[in-house]
């Protein structure tokens, strides 16, 4: 939706940092400067530059929703293709609510902003199967056309909507699109896995949707929503973060917790990327509700090196592993596959000597400094059965430990 933003720098900046997953808005949403305390805000392109899916009707610059814009689907697709070429997965979101009424006067369907003469109703009504006056069959239009043209992309994933938990969103208009969606590529040999964004924080899941994939959280420190519904057998992710200060340490941990307690994604909102600083080194004020950095971008693609040494399909979160030797400072978390391999995280402390419960056998050992993704230590161990005592190098706020039989 920005044309001043460099998607291929960005996209190269992410290969190189090794992370392979971003999170992007179709253009049906977009924000203006300044909204949500956010500098340089890369989701708020220039109102007159802004591309979407439809084209412009007339001098007014005013959008017609029956007339699809070209230049939109071919910068789309040139991104999808960049995307693939460096091996990272798109997060598709298609809608947005419209958090207050700066964002609505901007949105091609509001009214004042098309010449078709929809959108003559509150924020609040656009995304509902009854009350939106004609903006449905342009939104499920506008899924079907995507799912056209993007059929033959590997790497996309598609997102129902971002935080339709605000602005009057229904569960009902949710469950429609993601039938929009599954209808579309029907005849289509790739099919896409489909995202639904539920909540800030947690909560248990009660009424699953069946084409639903993968269940996303905003905000979920700590990771309950994965514990609450990890027996959903779906993927469960954070596919936002933010307002919660600026150190790296804070999201660091956010996602080694989320992923080692059984999470399958997460995606954190960096504020380092603008579209004057695609390769990610803006340096934010200190009022920007979030952080981002070269140095966070490196440690979360530790973790995804360190859980892509593993058979992790296989794995699932084990309270019984961990018997003690940590003190009250101290958080642990286990990943296993039990008397096979096992993904050990913790925080606090500086050296730790922690118990763990393994069967008989011969393992080898991986201590994995997650600021630095060094192994700090390596080693072998012959073992009875029953209690093993280990001991920590030391480190500086977490560490993690990687137990493989041999």
């Amino acid at each position: 939706m920005n044309p001043d933003f460099d998607f291929k720098l960005y996209l190269k900046t992410l290969q190189k940092d090794g992370l392979n997953l971003t999170r992007t808005m179709t253009g049906a949403y977009f924000e203006p400067a300044g909204a949500f305390n956010i500098s340089n805000n890369s989701l708020g392109p220039d109102a007159q530059k802004y591309l979407c899916p439809w084209k412009r009707a007339d001098k007014s610059l005013k959008f017609d929703l029956d007339q699809w814009n070209p230049a939109y689907f071919e910068r789309l697709k040139d991104y999808m293709t960049e995307a693939k070429k460096r091996g990272v997965i798109v997060e598709l979101s298609l809608f947005c609510p419209f958090y207050g009424e700066e964002q609505w006067v901007l949105s091609p369907f509001n009214r004042i902003n098309n010449v078709n003469g929809l959108g003559d109703i509150p924020r609040t009504d656009v995304y509902t199967l009854d009350k939106n006056k004609g903006l449905l069959a342009v939104q499920e239009k506008m899924v079907r056309k995507l799912a056209n043209k993007l059929k033959d992309f590997p790497n996309l994933i598609y997102e129902i909507c971002n935080e339709p938990y605000f602005g009057g969103i229904t569960m009902e208009w949710q469950e429609h699109i993601a039938k929009v969606i599954t209808d579309a590529e029907k005849t289509y040999p790739n099919k896409h896995l489909i995202t639904q964004n539920i909540g800030n924080g947690f909560e248990k899941i009660k009424n699953p949707n069946p084409l639903v994939s993968v269940f996303n959280f905003h905000y979920a420190t700590p990771p309950k929503a994965v514990s609450l519904n990890y027996g959903l057998n779906k993927v469960i992710g954070e596919n936002e973060t933010g307002f919660n200060g600026q150190k790296d340490s804070t999201f660091r941990k956010e996602a080694w917790e989320l992923i080692l307690t059984g999470g399958g994604l997460f995606n954190n909102l960096d504020y380092s990327f603008t579209s004057t600083h695609e390769d990610g080194t803006y340096h934010y004020p200190a009022a920007q509700p979030g952080g981002g950095s070269i140095a966070l971008r490196k440690q979360l693609s530790y973790l995804k090196k360190f859980m892509d040494s593993f058979k992790y399909v296989a794995m699932k979160p084990d309270t019984t592993v961990y018997s003690g030797g940590l003190s009250g400072k101290n958080k642990i978390i286990v990943l296993a596959e039990t008397g096979k391999q096992y993904a050990i995280y913790w925080m606090g402390g500086k050296q730790i000597n922690p118990q763990f419960i393994l069967p008989k056998g011969d393992y080898s050992l991986d201590w994995l400094n997650p600021l630095n993704g060094k192994i700090e230590k390596k080693e072998k161990l012959s073992h009875p059965g029953g209690k093993a005592i280990l001991h920590s190098p030391a480190y500086q706020e977490d560490m993690a430990l990687k137990i493989v039989s041999k």
